[in-house]
């Protein structure tokens, strides 16, 4: 039964430098490039060597634990580099694009004939099944398992983060093709939750319950809805996927195609003119900031938003999971007495010498200066004040770094994944890591119980 959501817990970074929702010509890419760090806890195994031919959508490696789950090109040329690390681990793979692409051809499915069987074979076989990832740990999901619910939040509140109602206008057909084979994997409903009295392109769509959230952040945040809707109990098992990743899905279930193109926000206050623009996964950044134009300096490139994404080099390539490129300034300058002066271009939840609670329209241009250093946790409660879940934050971190399995579980880590801890980091007075504290005890829980 759908249901109104609206959480009085949390923070909007208002920042310098949103995308203008138009849409920059394509640029052509030249070589395409996949990070195996984007899939946490993968083992990859190639399927193809170096100087390979390969087809959009032809298999380029599996994961070694689980050889259903296959990992497809997102373009057809070659593979040019593969790079590796200690103990020969798999680092990074490079594809050289050809000038005309090729497709792997799939056979269409039909979705309302297809039984759940069928269509699990049909998601491992043609390469969709990384879209799908499950909590509790945060990770591609187990495909012998059966979700209790599957969740796609159709709203980003991030900083500077995509507009999914513009890029996602006119998939409809391809977004219904995607809920539809989603519903018949989960005996549950398909939760979608969009924006509070906003028209949604998801608002006419079937098999679907359609929750509405107000936009605070970290209401966009999927692990903040399941928490409102059904949360996670020990034992139980969610699914998640990203909206844009439905387009892909619908596309490839309507005419057999892998076609891996996503819209990227080019966003923050270093890029002259945000915007957004249509590539492929793995795409160079090089020619992507080229066309937008970046101002010259010290630049922090970020795949994805300030609080959750990775840093990557200018001529790097976009992350798998990326729908956002961040560009801000560096923050390598140290403020004399700036802990003892007031402040008026920063954002604080706190009314000590801070005054970004006067204005909470105003945009602010910020770097990556973390204005202290690492120290002990501080009691100060102001965790909770931008924490929406029902979760104590501070003894969940806590019981993370000391390894308490015990604790870890009573404090409900099963039901959060790094990002949800994004906002609790960004407010630390301590400087710590909580994102990589959290992921660190996920591993620790899964691989002790499962």
């Amino acid at each position: 039964m759908s249901q109104d959501i609206r959480i009085k817990k949390g923070l909007d970074l208002n920042l310098v430098g949103v995308a203008e929702q138009t849409f920059q010509k394509e640029v052509a890419s030249a070589t395409f490039g996949f990070y195996l760090d984007d899939f946490h806890a993968l083992t990859p195994k190639l399927q193809l060597k170096e100087g390979a031919e390969v087809k959009a959508g032809e298999p380029l490696f599996y994961d070694k634990n689980n050889p259903d789950i296959q990992f497809v090109s997102p373009v057809s040329g070659e593979l040019v580099a593969v790079e590796r690390g200690e103990r020969r681990k798999i680092l990074s793979i490079r594809l050289l694009a050809d000038k005309n692409q090729e497709y792997v051809k799939h056979p269409k499915l039909s979705v309302g004939e297809a039984s759940r069987e069928e269509l699990l074979g049909y998601f491992l076989s043609t390469g969709l099944w990384p879209f799908i990832k499950q909590r509790p740990f945060d990770l591609i999901a187990d495909p012998k398992q059966t979700p209790k619910a599957i969740f796609v939040s159709g709203l980003n509140t991030g900083p500077l983060n995509t507009d999914l109602d513009f890029v996602l206008k006119g998939s409809e057909d391809k977004l219904q093709a995607a809920l539809s084979a989603l519903k018949k994997l989960t005996p549950g409903a398909v939760h979608v939750t969009v924006a509070f009295k906003k028209n949604s392109v998801f608002s006419t769509l079937d098999d679907i319950e359609l929750h509405q959230i107000n936009q605070l952040h970290p209401a966009g945040l999927v692990g903040t809805q399941i928490a409102q809707i059904d949360p996670i109990n020990k034992g139980e098992v969610v699914w998640v996927v990203g909206a844009q990743d439905l387009v892909i899905i619908g596309e490839l279930l309507l005419t057999g195609q892998f076609n891996a193109t996503r819209a990227i926000a080019v966003a923050g206050s270093r890029v002259t003119s945000p915007k957004y623009i249509k590539t492929k996964i793995g795409a160079e950044l090089g020619p992507i900031l080229e066309a937008i134009g970046v101002q010259e300096g010290d630049n922090r490139f970020i795949a994805g938003d300030v609080l959750t994404g990775a840093q990557v080099s200018s001529n790097g390539h976009l992350r798998y999971y990326a729908t956002q490129l961040t560009v801000i300034p560096e923050g390598n300058d140290y403020e004399f007495f700036g802990w003892n002066k007031p402040v008026f271009n920063k954002i604080s939840p706190t009314r000590a010498l801070t005054f970004s609670w006067l204005n909470k329209n105003k945009a602010y241009d910020l770097n990556t200066n973390t204005n202290g250093e690492h120290r002990a946790f501080v009691v100060t409660g102001s965790y909770e004040e931008v924490f929406p879940l029902d979760i104590y934050p501070m003894q969940l971190l806590k019981a993370c770094m000391v390894k308490d399995l015990d604790e870890m579980e009573q404090l409900g880590l099963y039901e959060v994944a790094p990002e949800d801890f994004s906002l609790t980091e960004f407010i630390c007075i301590s400087k710590q890591s909580h994102q990589a504290i959290i992921r660190e005890g996920l591993d620790i829980l899964k691989q002790e119980l499962g």
